[in-house]
């Protein structure tokens, strides 16, 4: 039977070949052993910023969720904490994703049970806790037995906050092979009512949407879905309004979250400060993790803070906390990148590296330009991060960076000045890459040989100038 005191005392037996894995991250949320995947119930409570995420500690593949838990002061600076919810009652064979919330005092988890994988069934759930660690289970669980009649039993990962006198839920749903994101409403989280289909899929989003969010960003609303079945899983968020005497919410456009290979199931939450936050699982369906064979899988990624564009979208940049993991620091200028040579950055290497580099492009006879990280002397293994001068993109090559996915991703990014700004956070096994003030970022996972350390500049067809380059070793939290 799965418990908590059975996963607790599974975890502590089993984190040695963990510990001496190359490729262990020295900064970001990951299972001390066993498998990983999305982030859950994004709070700060008492003071505390508490993240759980979908977690099976018996294996580095996925198996019968539990809730894995961590908190932190600062959102950087992380503390491994007991299993918060184990599948321990006979409605549930995985306690699937959900949110947190503070009910006056009572930090309560809302979650979806799932039943029976053979003829699966989908209801939401409540736990609650008095010191953030230990939970019990509502008595009257589900407090949502079923979902709507015109929708599958694909019914799952509730969001839920509080809007003047009420608690409001989006949890996604599937109906006629297209995703779409139900609406319920509660006076005490207990006795829900359903509101409605708030949105769906045109029929080329998915046909089931995972792991809504919906929050208001500036003066507009953001609704965020993970499609499933639609190209690469991709992350999407929909700018909008939101009427809530209707529940409707009235769509304007739609972006990708991240455009990375290694970015999945976002939620976010709204700290004490009002900053809007949000967290994602750095790993995708069906890919290699070579980690896997020295016991766990999944990490999430740098918390980033959210903010609304002049133009109606959405940026992201690793919130300020950060900085707080600095150390050793590296700082260049006027550096004239020709084709053919190397050797810019010869001080700087490491296995856990924040970078800033501005590229000046007034002058740029170079086709593309970029940086090389976790590099062998020859080459022959390397991460390029790649700007295309023709094509207008960002390009994350992995075709060279090891073991892994050998991929290459891409994303539009036009430039409207002379200069290009990149800020790339290397950990042993992740590269996120923030382009300018954050309107693009890409995510991925890299699994390179532990001796590549090296980090270099480079052109293509001609020459590029940097006009600044910032780099710091960044600690080790575990």
């Amino acid at each position: 039977m799965y418990t908590v005191k059975n996963a607790l005392e599974y975890i502590k037996e089993n984190t040695i070949s963990v510990k001496d894995d190359c490729w262990k991250l020295g900064y970001h949320i990951m299972p001390p052993v066993g498998w990983l995947n999305d982030p859950n119930g994004l709070i700060q409570y008492n003071d505390e910023y508490h993240v759980f995420y979908q977690y099976y500690p018996y294996g580095a593949e996925w198996g019968p969720m539990h809730w894995g838990h961590v908190k932190s002061k600062d959102l950087v600076n992380w503390e491994q904490l007991q299993v918060a919810l184990a599948p321990d009652q006979p409605y549930e064979k995985g306690c699937f994703s959900g949110s947190a919330v503070d009910n006056d005092g009572e930090l309560t988890l809302v979650y979806t049970a799932h039943d029976d994988d053979k003829n699966p069934k989908e209801t939401q759930c409540i736990a609650t806790s008095r010191d953030g660690i230990n939970f019990t289970k509502y008595e009257n669980n589900p407090v949502i037995p079923n979902p709507p009649e015109d929708g599958t039993q694909d019914f799952r990962d509730p969001k839920v906050w509080k809007h003047e006198d009420k608690w409001y839920m989006v949890v996604g749903n599937s109906s006629n092979g297209k995703g779409r994101v139900l609406l319920y409403y509660s006076e005490d989280l207990r006795e829900w009512n359903y509101k409605g289909v708030i949105a769906e899929s045109d029929g080329t989003l998915g046909d089931m949407w995972e792991c809504p969010d919906l929050f208001k960003l500036g003066d507009k609303y953001v609704l965020v879905v993970s499609p499933m079945n639609m190209e690469n899983h991709k992350n999407i968020y929909i700018i909008g309004d939101l009427d809530y005497e209707t529940g409707k919410f009235i769509k304007e456009s739609y972006h990708e979250i991240d455009y990375g290979q290694d970015f999945y199931a976002a939620q976010t939450f709204l700290d004490n400060s009002g900053r809007r936050i949000l967290i994602g699982w750095m790993n995708m369906w069906r890919t290699k993790i070579p980690t896997q064979r020295k016991g766990w899988a999944g990490a999430l990624t740098l918390p980033r803070e959210l903010k609304l564009s002049e133009d109606g979208t959405v940026t992201a940049m690793p919130i300020e906390e950060v900085k707080l993991l600095r150390k050793t620091s590296y700082e260049f200028s006027d550096i004239k990148v020709t084709e053919n040579e190397e050797g810019y950055l010869k001080e700087v290497k490491g296995k856990h590296i924040e970078m800033e580099v501005t590229f000046d492009i007034s002058n740029c006879t170079a086709s593309k330009f970029g940086i090389l990280l976790r590099a062998s002397k020859d080459h022959c293994e390397g991460t390029y991060i790649v700007y295309d001068m023709n094509t207008q993109e960002i390009i994350v090559d992995r075709a060279k960076s090891g073991e892994g996915e050998c991929c290459i991703t891409t994303a539009s990014l036009p430039l409207n000045n002379s200069t290009l700004k990149l800020r790339a956070f290397i950990d042993s096994s992740s590269l996120e890459v923030f382009c300018n003030e954050g309107e693009v970022v890409l995510s991925n996972r890299i699994y390179p040989n532990e001796t590549n350390l090296s980090i270099d500049l480079f052109s293509k067809d001609g020459d590029v100038n940097v006009g600044s380059f910032k780099a710091w070793e960044l600690k080790s939290i575990w």
